[in-house]
């Protein structure tokens, strides 16, 4: 696949078949990806993927703790309080996201069970957990973003669907112990895969842009 369509074509999926995922196909992505570019060519990621029982342990011990009300949290601390430019676009994007699946956003029932599906991998059969070192900081950080994009579209060259999210290492503790994860590694991202459920309105929706002249700036060309 040519590299700008799939940049153009990716996008976030929210409903995976069951359809297992061939293991020399997440090892072609994870190989692909791990020649992503990083500060000082530090390489400073641990990667840990989860699928059959492990995963399933995963999503019923993740689905019981948001069940019963306990609060996310992650080893990266959470953004409490979004700019107002961009807590708008939050606000826009989950709209228009519980329009498609006809969720009344007055409905609490149907708006934590929609959450929930989060703590379900969206019912995808792969899940990638991204680490590095606790002592590390905001390069490394940025570092593991560059390799979380090269995993994306070295998944959609492959036919895969994904879904980058915050609440997958919601409950650090869980993927720790099933993942045998030691303490010395910070939990930092989690990435969902497989194939997309094309049945699903969900996976319909694409999420909005701002023009290009809202955030760039050229000077001197």
């Amino acid at each position: 696949m040519d590299t700008i369509q799939a940049i153009l074509s990716r996008h976030s999926v929210r409903s995976f078949k069951s359809d297992p995922v061939p293991r020399e196909i997440i090892w072609k992505i994870l190989e692909a990806a791990n020649r992503c570019p990083s500060t000082a060519n530090t390489r400073p990621w641990q990667v840990y993927v989860a699928g059959g029982e492990v995963l399933d342990k995963i999503r019923q011990a993740m689905s019981a703790r948001f069940a019963g009300g306990e609060s996310i949290r992650p080893d990266i601390p959470l953004t409490l309080e979004w700019p107002p430019a961009l807590k708008a676009r939050i606000d826009q994007n989950r709209g228009e996201r519980f329009k498609v699946l006809g969720i009344d956003r007055q409905d609490k029932a149907a708006l934590k069970a929609n959450q929930g599906l989060n703590y379900l991998f969206f019912g995808a059969p792969v899940a990638i957990f991204l680490c590095m070192e606790r002592s590390l900081g905001y390069w490394s950080i940025f570092d593991l973003g560059a390799l979380t994009q090269t995993i994306l579209l070295a998944a959609t060259h492959y036919g895969l669907g994904s879904i980058p999210a915050l609440n997958f290492v919601g409950y650090p503790d869980i993927i720790r112990q099933e993942l045998q994860i030691p303490e010395s590694l910070t939990l930092v991202f989690g990435i969902a895969l497989g194939y997309p459920d094309p049945e699903d309105p969900i996976n319909q929706y694409r999420s909005a842009r701002q023009p290009l002249q809202e955030i760039a700036t050229f000077k001197g060309l």
